[in-house]
């Protein structure tokens, strides 16, 4: 038996919880669906179904607002469509784009994929977000991905870090954090902005 295993899926209107006692069979899976919003019985439908699922596997029970004893739980994966439903509504906060400088029209640019190669009149999406600050700064790839011997560069900390993926990235220009921060706060303070 390994820990206690969940699954949860937070859509806008339901959220879906899977969770196994840690015996990794699937018909010791226990199955909860709960409202994703629902303000008098529990503030955060994710958490409400860690609690409940933990209380049918232990056997003990963990009063709402009581931090949660975790140690039983061997993983908690979580996924939602919250977030790909506002993108597909065009629904959402207003958001500004922040990217590396150089890069700020490589989303409106797009893959330039091109089903219809002849049609005039190519109707794109807008974008999502209302400005762009583009930050001075730059970073590379340490060794070649390709390389048939396998070299690679330990990353050493200073300008060699190791990357979200294991790769050794090179700093070649760090950003320059104050400017960035009067940046962003600059755009916030407007009055278009202040406004939300």
């Amino acid at each position: 038996m390994g820990g206690i295993r969940i699954a949860i899926d937070r859509g806008g209107t339901f959220t879906d919880c899977v969770g196994n006692p840690g015996s990794g069979k699937q018909e010791d899976d226990y199955i909860l669906k709960l409202l994703s919003v629902d303000p008098s019985n529990y503030d955060d439908a994710p958490l409400e179904g860690i609690r409940r699922l933990l209380e049918k596997f232990t056997g003990k029970e963990y009063p709402r607002g009581v931090p949660i004893d975790t140690s039983n739980i061997e993983y908690i994966r979580m996924g939602t469509t919250v977030a790909t439903n506002a993108l597909l509504e065009r629904k959402g906060e207003r958001c500004a784009l922040v990217t590396t400088k150089g890069f700020k029209d490589v989303l409106e640019i797009g893959n330039q994929s091109r089903p219809h190669i002849f049609d005039l009149t190519i109707s794109k999406p807008d974008v999502l977000y209302e400005t762009v600050v583009e930050i001075d700064e730059r970073v590379t790839l340490e060794d070649y991905v390709e390389d048939p011997e396998q070299n690679f560069t330990a990353p050493q900390g200073g300008d060699l870090v190791k990357g979200l993926s294991n790769e050794t990235v090179r700093i070649l220009k760090r950003p320059e954090e104050d400017s960035i921060r009067s940046t962003l706060k600059l755009i916030y303070e407007t009055d278009s902005w202040k406004n939300c």
